[in-house]
């Protein structure tokens, strides 16, 4: 464990039991949130790959236009 983790949970240790578990919550629901993005990314690379390489082939071919917000 790191020492600003450390640090973390003895501050953490020294809140209310209420505190205490509302903060632990969101940890984990952190944690947990943040393997699925993980995930998500991981999985969907090809896929990213695949558009970037489309939209740079569409831009070179003079394909891509410029955005005109005032017209969104």
């Amino acid at each position: 464990m790191t020492k600003l983790l450390e640090k973390a949970f003895e501050k953490a240790s020294k809140l209310s039991e209420d505190e205490q578990n509302i903060l632990a919550k969101w940890l984990l629901e952190e944690i947990e949130s943040e393997r699925k993005w993980e995930k998500s990314f991981k999985d969907s690379e090809d896929i990213l790959d695949n558009l970037v390489k489309e939209t740079l082939d569409s831009y070179e071919k003079g394909k891509v236009s410029k955005l005109d917000f005032d017209k969104l």
